[in-house]
């Protein structure tokens, strides 16, 4: 693919990010381009956003129970990053919760930024409102990380209701960490799917956000990949109804092998009218029924009504090899 100017975007030989080498910008080429490159381009994932849709409604209602403040939470975006480079652009400080999805037996992380675990402790220690901004260099409390883990684990109870159409799930807090060295649950150049939230509590808030590695989702993938529509999960039954009665209703044609004979292309070539070609099969021997290539079973032959039949001597719902 060519640009204006001549000049040629897209190739392996052409530049595709610049790298700064001693206050220089050097631009590197072909397959370790690609593979530096920041860009990650992952399937969609139509449910997913509709299961983190649904954690806004469920952790709004939590949080009002919690703190009987006027709690607006909204979700800001749904994106796919590299685990290394999310974890690289959290601004310090902050809390990262660590848990673990039990059935799917794999590991997701919530960051809390300093803005909105310093609000959640004044809310849930009887502050008076207003918006608290945070001391400058100083790190978080054996309590206050006690308070915001309660929480996490509030919001990790409210995503496993959102995840119930799609499975059921269980989310766990182990542990909450400071630093996003001890958070590393996935290598730093795996994919994931990152949901960020706002929660205002009375004008005061911040910023919250639930990291999922793709490796995680992978038990639930292909329900994820469903598209919404109602409350079904994305599975339309009158659909499925239909298609199943059609399918029965489906003509296939059913051959039935009287004879298999390996001849030398000279013999035939030879092959006359009239000729007789003898088979190894006996009158009374089953046949073969193949349908569409694939052997289904054995029959034999005769006739019924004028017309010939067969009639079945194995059942064809244990197949049978050649």
């Amino acid at each position: 693919m060519s640009g204006g100017g001549g000049t040629g975007t897209g190739g392996v030989d052409d530049p595709i990010r610049l790298a700064a080498v001693d206050g220089q910008s050097v631009p590197r080429h072909g397959l370790k381009a690609v593979l530096e490159s920041n860009v990650i381009n992952h399937e969609r994932l139509p449910m997913l956003e509709v299961v983190c849709e649904r954690m806004v409604r469920n952790f709004a209602t939590s949080m009002r129970n919690l703190t009987s403040d006027a709690i607006e939470i909204n979700l800001d975006a749904i994106t796919s990053v590299r685990f290394g480079d999310f974890m690289e652009n959290v601004r310090l400080p902050a809390m990262f919760g660590v848990f673990q999805v039990k059935p799917w037996e794999s590991y997701g992380v919530v960051v809390v930024d300093s803005a909105l675990t310093y609000n959640i402790v004044d809310a849930l220690l009887g502050g008076r409102g207003g918006r608290v901004l945070p001391p400058e260099g100083r790190t978080f409390t054996n309590i206050e990380s006690n308070l915001v883990s309660r929480v996490v684990q509030m919001a990790l109870d409210d995503l496993a209701r959102a995840f119930e159409e799609i499975a059921p799930v269980a989310m766990g807090l182990e542990r909450m960490e400071l630093s996003p060295r001890f958070a590393a649950i996935a290598e730093p150049t795996n994919a994931a799917a990152v949901a960020t939230y706002t929660v205002l509590m009375e004008g005061r808030g911040g910023t919250l956000s639930v990291m999922l590695p793709y490796s995680t989702l992978e038990p639930v993938r292909d329900k994820l990949l469903q598209r919404f529509m109602g409350e079904k999960a994305g599975r339309d039954r009158m659909w499925a109804q239909h298609m199943a009665s059609e399918l029965y209703n489906t003509q296939v044609t059913v051959d039935v092998v009287l004879g298999e004979k390996m001849m030398p292309l000279r013999e035939v070539r030879g092959l006359e009218v009239g000729q007789t070609i003898a088979f190894s099969h006996r009158p009374d021997d089953a046949l073969q029924i193949h349908c569409g290539g694939l052997l289904l079973g054995r029959a034999h032959i005769g006739q019924r009504s004028g017309n010939i039949a067969i009639r079945l001597v194995t059942d064809i719902s244990k197949g049978y090899p050649k």
